[in-house]
């Protein structure tokens, strides 16, 4: 079986130790980033940084002060719901156990949406996310989670912002300046500051697209435009990077396809597959079958086969272990798998994606500014 290792520098900091090194900053800890009486993340959702470097001109604060070391890792997969919640609980996968954009609820056989499904599913945000947030962990800091109002009581934002204070902004240039006014007000201070408007545009129009590179250039001028308060830290990153893929490059799986034999659940999503069996199926068997008819169009590997190489972090709880597929596929170069079976072809329409291992998807910029920067 191939190996699936997320490809990046190797010196990139893994999201998981970001916010950490950000509270270290803040409480006299030891950390990378230099000392700061309040900090101010923000997270630029699907900023991967092959696109930033790609289209420098049209970011002309951010572009500038990335450099080659400037840069960091996702986590496996590569998507908002492992990442984001990575980055904000300074966990692996496999201990907050958000594997992927679906997943199965072992208990009742059935996949959850990690991003919307919650309410609908009826599954609890503070227990089916695991562990406390960098927010609970560390509450002597008082914490504010800056984003769009339809998220303040989402399933998902009380998942992985339990423990900060949701304030709700509009634009780009709104979120922005809420944030460095709450940080510079209140010395102590971590705030969380969101922009899910390139992801969206990545999404239904493809990176380089006019409406990404519009939604880059807004998000750029809002943080360009912003004066950081005198001792206040900024960092600017991101839960993962995005590539377009060409419908010529969808797999679509019909009932004929013999890599669906044996197979009860198709989760994750279309750049990196959960497979889950019937019961009893053989997970080896499996993984050689969509190895061979795949081919080049991806990596696959067994549960186990991942696990045991820690793609999911160094240890997976055993709670968690069932919500990973039997069998994973991550997609090579710009290919993306479909079951065609649904009635639902919308997810079809999407041009820009991310979920696998190659270094549009999995490496995002890491940039320090204020009193970071200093």
């Amino acid at each position: 079986m191939s190996l699936m290792i997320p490809a990046g520098p190797a010196s990139a900091r893994s999201l998981t130790g970001v916010l950490p090194d950000v509270v270290a900053a803040l409480t006299g800890g030891e950390s990378p980033l230099r000392p700061a009486t309040s900090a101010v993340v923000f997270v630029v959702d699907g900023l991967g940084a092959l696109q930033l470097r790609a289209h420098a001109g049209h970011a002309r604060m951010l572009a500038p002060r990335m450099g080659k070391k400037d840069v960091g890792r996702s986590v496996f997969p590569s998507t908002t719901a492992a990442a984001l919640t990575s980055l904000l609980t300074g966990e692996w996968p496999g201990q907050h156990g958000l594997m992927g954009y679906s997943v199965l609820d072992p208990t009742r056989g059935v996949l959850i949406n990690q991003l919307s499904g919650w309410e609908n599913e009826g599954i609890d945000p503070e227990t089916w996310q695991r562990v406390p947030t960098v927010f609970e962990r560390f509450a002597a800091l008082r914490s504010f989670a800056v984003g769009l109002p339809a998220y303040a009581a989402s399933g998902f934002t009380r998942a992985i912002l339990r423990g900060a204070e949701y304030v709700a902004a509009e634009s780009p240039a709104e979120r922005v300046s809420v944030a460095l006014e709450f940080a510079g007000r209140h010395p102590g201070t971590l705030v969380y500051c969101y922009f899910p408007e390139l992801d969206k545009a990545g999404h239904k129009h493809g990176v380089a697209s006019d409406e990404w590179v519009s939604a880059l250039e807004g998000i750029d001028a809002a943080l360009g435009a912003a004066k950081i308060p005198d001792r206040v830290g900024a960092l600017v990153t991101a839960d993962h990077g995005m590539i377009d893929v060409p419908r010529h490059r969808h797999v679509l799986l019909t009932d004929e396809d013999p890599r669906l034999e044996g197979v009860a659940h198709i989760g994750g999503e279309p750049r990196l597959l959960h497979i889950y069996l019937d019961e009893g199926e053989d997970a080896a068997g499996a993984a050689l079958r969509w190895e061979t008819v795949s081919g080049a169009t991806a990596d696959v590997a067994t549960r186990s086969a991942a696990v045991a190489a820690g793609i999911f972090g160094p240890d997976v709880d055993d709670e968690v272990l069932p919500r990973i597929g039997d069998v994973l596929v991550a997609a090579r170069g710009t290919w993306a798998f479909y079951d065609d079976r649904l009635t639902d072809k919308r997810p079809q329409l999407m041009v820009g994606q991310h979920g696998s291992t190659s270094p549009e998807e999995t490496v995002v910029p890491l940039l320090r500014l204020g009193a970071f920067a200093a």
